[in-house]
C-alpha cells in the first residue's frame, strides 16, 4: 500500500538570533577543519580528501560566513550601537571592525586553499599557516565577544516578532542568492 505524502505544512520561521547560532556553530566546524587541513599540508601534498576539504572550506568562508556578517550588519549591531552603554557601543564597533578584519585575512588566505583545491601546488605552507593562524584566533574572538556580550543585548532589545521578521528576511535574502523559489 502506497501513502500518500501529507502537504508542506506551514513554513516555520526562526528566530534570526537561532540562525545566527547555528552559523557560529558552523563557523567553528570550519576553523576546526581548516587548522587540520593546514596540519596535513605541512607534512605533504594534498590528497583527494583533502581538495574537497578545501574546497567546502572555501565554499563556507565565501558565502554563508561573508552573509551571516551582512545579517550582524543589518539586524543585530544598528540598534545597538545607539545604546548608551559605552561598552556596548564599543563592542559593536570592535565588531564590525572585525567583519572588514576578517575579510582582509580571508583574501589573503583564500587563494592558497582554493589553490589546494583545485590540486594545485603553488601554495606555500608556512605562510598560510601563519594566515590560518591570525584568522582563526580572530574569529573565535570575534564570536567569543558576540556570544558573551552583544547577542544576549540584542535578544534583550528585540521582541519575539521583530526576531522572527529578521529570521524570515535573512532566508529570503539567502533564497535570492541562491536564485531560489519564492525569491523575492
Amino acid at each position: 500500500m502506497t501513502s500518500t505524502p501529507e502537504p508542506p505544512g506551514p513554513a516555520v520561521t526562526l528566530d534570526g538570533f537561532d540562525v545566527l547560532d547555528v552559523c557560529h556553530r558552523q563557523t567553528l566546524f570550519t576553523l576546526n577543519k581548516l587548522t587540520d587541513l593546514v596540519s596535513k599540508l605541512t607534512n605533504g601534498g594534498a590528497d583527494a580528501q583533502m581538495r574537497t576539504v578545501a574546497a567546502e572550506i572555501v565554499q563556507f568562508f565565501s558565502s554563508t560566513a561573508r552573509q551571516h556578517h551582512e545579517d550582524e550588519e543589518r539586524h543585530v549591531f544598528p540598534k545597538l550601537v545607539l545604546s548608551k552603554d559605552p561598552q556596548i557601543v564599543q563592542a559593536v564597533l570592535r565588531l564590525s571592525q572585525d567583519h572588514n578584519w576578517l575579510e582582509e585575512d580571508w583574501m589573503e588566505i583564500s587563494p592558497q586553499i582554493d589553490a589546494v583545491a583545485c590540486g594545485l601546488s603553488w601554495y606555500d605552507a608556512d605562510i598560510l599557516r601563519e594566515g590560518v593562524e591570525v584568522f582563526t584566533a580572530l574569529s573565535r574572538d570575534h564570536i567569543a565577544l558576540e556570544e558573551s556580550l552583544i547577542y544576549p543585548q540584542a535578544r534583550a532589545r528585540l521582541g519575539k516578532d521583530e526576531r522572527r521578521e529578521m529570521g524570515r528576511e535573512m532566508a529570503a535574502r539567502r533564497r535570492a542568492k541562491r536564485g531560489g523559489a519564492g525569491a523575492p
